[in-house]
């Protein structure tokens, strides 16, 4: 392109810049601002959650090594792993298209026609030959023609699109980490969950089997007092519904159990004979029934990842808008080429075979069947949407912290009964056993004492498990890092 033409073309383009830079994206979209409580109503102990490694308050070596475990093989944490890669490397794309590109290249044109055709033709045409005469065309003209050269295009980013489509992907790419933390948290909730579940069931398992055998010995006994007279049918018949109902209740307790073992071996990316060596036959977690001090309100904000996630993914689709705004908008873009060319290989290095090749192109749309303002109004409809679904998430957070913190309490109540009607068990447990050794009392008091004090045990493993998972229900409302910091590099080896 000579510079007679570019002097004018560059006028044109000024002008039509400065045309666009009256079209300018209107100012950013309002985001939505979710009003929180100032505290927590169910608040019932100061100070900041801190739910770094939680579970270890249960004192249990086995739980801590389950834990461990799933953290180095769960598969759905190495899928959200990969799902982060791929967002990161979206993200590096993105940011690619801000910048020139720059490319090398060698070619060989090697072009042989016939005389009769093409330049050869004209030369014919023109009567070369009898300008000078003896020389003949040869039949074929060949041509080969060797270059070496750099070619560059870059597309200026006036208006932002590019730069915005980048600061989108990575919002995307922050939230896709967010993501991560959700399926991190989720993942040893449910390994938790499942092994208190565990817990919870072969304690009962092993109160049903004492159970069994007492209301049998318990049978006997009416039994013989039936048939000596001394007792109605009715307590004998009772005591034997009783045994029927318990013996009943074992295959249902046996089903739970492999439910559960099995549950908890899928999310040790393993199978069921795994877990023989992580969990040994008696379990026996502490009770945690401390308080858990949530903090205030706003932090979900910033230590829940699904909020954080929420709120990168608007912000995201507040990108696009500009992104797709910018496309309303004339573009500027350069491209061209430089190097060397010879028709000889020997010559291709000389410094005086260079050659250089660069253009221009001012492209601003005109008919586009109204796609460009579709696609600005379908960006702004996503915006709204995402901004909902933030506000909803924020809201959600609030108050399942709220209906967690009401559980936990009411779990913990609940816990304090059972305990301590369990000590009134035992005491009368002791009585009965005193008296029946003293003989001044019978030996059916002493077992029905024994049963009462089995069904107490029962109910309170029940509310032993129920407490521990509404504790792991609060920490999980609440969010936050339940595991030390990890690099990326750490993270990525996450998988089996």
């Amino acid at each position: 392109m000579n510079s007679n033409a570019i002097a004018p073309l560059s006028l044109v383009s000024a002008a039509v810049l400065h045309l666009g830079c009256s079209m300018a994206p209107p100012p950013e979209l309002p985001e939505p601002v979710a009003e929180v409580p100032e505290d927590f109503q169910e608040t019932v102990a100061s100070g900041a959650h801190e739910p770094l490694q939680w579970w270890k308050a249960f004192a249990d070596p086995a739980l801590d090594r389950i834990v461990d475990s799933v953290l180095d093989s769960n598969l759905d944490m190495a899928a959200a792993v990969a799902r982060v890669e791929q967002a990161r490397e979206r993200a590096r794309i993105a940011r690619a298209a801000i910048r020139p590109v720059v490319a090398a290249g060698a070619g060989i044109n090697d072009l042989t026609n016939p005389t009769n055709t093409g330049f050869g033709a004209q030369i014919q045409e023109l009567g070369l030959e009898r300008l000078a005469p003896g020389f003949t065309l040869p039949e074929r003209l060949a041509i080969t023609t060797w270059s070496l050269s750099a070619d560059f295009s870059y597309e200026m980013d006036f208006w932002g699109r590019a730069r915005s489509s980048a600061l989108a992907a990575g919002a995307e790419y922050l939230a896709s980490e967010s993501d991560y933390h959700t399926a991190k948290i989720g993942v040893l909730a449910e390994t938790i969950g499942a092994y208190f579940e565990i817990v919870d069931l072969r304690r009962r398992m092993a109160i049903s089997r004492r159970m069994v055998d007492v209301l049998q010995e318990r049978e006997d006994v009416a039994s013989t007092r039936y048939d000596r007279g001394l007792a109605d049918s009715s307590i004998l018949y009772r005591i034997r519904q009783d045994l029927r109902n318990i013996q009943a209740i074992q295959p249902q307790l046996e089903n739970g159990l492999a439910n559960a073992e099995g549950r908890l071996a899928v999310l040790l990316g393993g199978y069921r004979d795994d877990l023989a060596e992580l969990l040994p036959e008696a379990l026996a977690p502490a009770t945690a029934a401390d308080p858990v001090p949530p903090g205030i309100p706003a932090d979900l904000l910033m230590q829940r990842p699904d909020v954080r996630a929420a709120r990168h993914r608007l912000e995201a689709a507040h990108f696009q808008v500009d992104a797709r705004r910018a496309e309303l908008l004339p573009t500027l873009s350069f491209s061209g080429s430089i190097g060397l060319q010879s028709s000889k290989v020997d010559s291709l290095f000389k410094v005086d075979q260079w050659f250089t090749n660069l253009a221009s192109n001012l492209l601003a749309p005109v008919f586009q069947g109204g796609r460009l303002r579709s696609n600005v109004a379908l960006a702004e409809a996503r915006f709204g949407e995402l901004a909902a679904t933030y506000g909803r998430t924020v809201v959600t957070a609030v108050n399942e912290v709220e209906t967690a913190l009401a559980v936990h309490g009411n779990e913990g109540r609940r816990h304090a009964l059972l305990a301590s009607r369990l000590e009134e068990a035992r005491a009368t447990e002791r009585l009965r056993s005193q008296r029946y050794e003293a003989g001044i009392g019978g030996y059916a008091d002493f077992l029905d004492a024994l049963l009462t004090r089995l069904n107490v045990e029962s109910a309170l493993a029940g509310a032993e498990r129920d407490l521990a998972l509404s504790r792991l229900t609060v920490h999980r409302a609440l969010g936050g890092a339940w595991t030390p910091a990890e690099s990326a590099d750490e993270r990525s080896r996450t998988g089996p």
